[in-house]
């Protein structure tokens, strides 16, 4: 489904310095996955998840979204591939003086799919969401929980195959960051939509994700499956994972 090969991503620092961001990192990401990349700051993960969709494009390596390699497609071709891949983003990034109906309406009018069709799909995608009563309210009345939850029915208009999200629950409080990853892995199952999750929370990634790798100071340290209890972990990260794991089968 989504296959990253030696992705190298460098930038300039105010110095004028060569600052490597990503340094030569494979991944692969197979179709229905809720794949986690878990990091401290500055690790490396968002600009890695970027790349993906170009948001990020890299100095090398190669972008395949179901065999198709990115960086080689014509503009006409990216803009169409890049309509099956959605993003939600740790801030949101609701337009203010819009309403809900009108921020999920947008990437639609970008499309350029006519009022008349847009309607049915934003009603639906709401409901998803359980949002629908909401529709004529702009951001500034809304939760924390309720802005994601327009932010991932906006990301849902287009019927993606692949949703990107940064840091999804970290401005959150605990109870809605569970209300969240709910509706994430239920849209997962009932659409079979592919997830790539940047996150510090290793809550996050136990709840939700069945695959995750390891990043630090650009490189992927690690990558296994969480269901993989005979795993020997190298990170002090994937250590703790496994080991709270085991400490809760002896507890039980």
């Amino acid at each position: 489904m989504i296959y990253l090969k030696n992705i190298k991503k460098t930038y300039k620092t105010k110095k004028g310095e060569n600052f490597e961001a990503v340094k030569s990192v494979t991944l692969r990401v197979e179709k229905g996955d809720i794949y986690g990349i878990i990091g401290f700051s500055g690790a490396g993960k968002s600009t890695l998840l970027r790349t993906i969709n170009l948001l990020e494009k890299p100095d090398e390596g190669e972008v395949l979204i179901e065999g198709k390699n990115l960086i080689t497609l014509k503009k006409k071709e990216l803009r169409r591939l890049r309509q099956s891949i959605s993003m939600i983003f740790q801030h949101f990034n609701l337009i203010h003086n819009k309403t809900v109906y009108d921020n999920v309406s947008f990437p639609l009018e970008i499309a350029g799919i006519p009022a008349f069709k847009r309607k049915n799909i934003i009603e639906e995608c709401l409901s998803i969401v359980q949002l629908e009563d909401k529709v004529n309210h702009y951001p500034s009345s809304l939760s924390g929980g309720q802005k994601q939850r327009v932010a991932i029915a906006r990301a849902l208009v287009t019927n993606p195959k692949i949703l990107l999200c940064d840091e999804p629950t970290s401005a959150l409080d605990p109870q809605t960051t569970e209300s969240i990853l709910s509706f994430l892995k239920k849209i997962n199952q009932e659409l079979n939509l592919t997830m790539v999750i940047v996150t510090h929370e290793m809550d996050v990634v136990k709840k939700i994700c069945n695959k995750v790798a390891v990043m630090e100071k650009g490189s992927i340290l690690e990558s296994f499956t969480l269901s993989d209890h005979n795993y020997h972990p190298k990170s002090e990260i994937a250590k703790l994972f496994f080991n709270n794991d085991k400490r809760m089968k002896q507890n039980a």
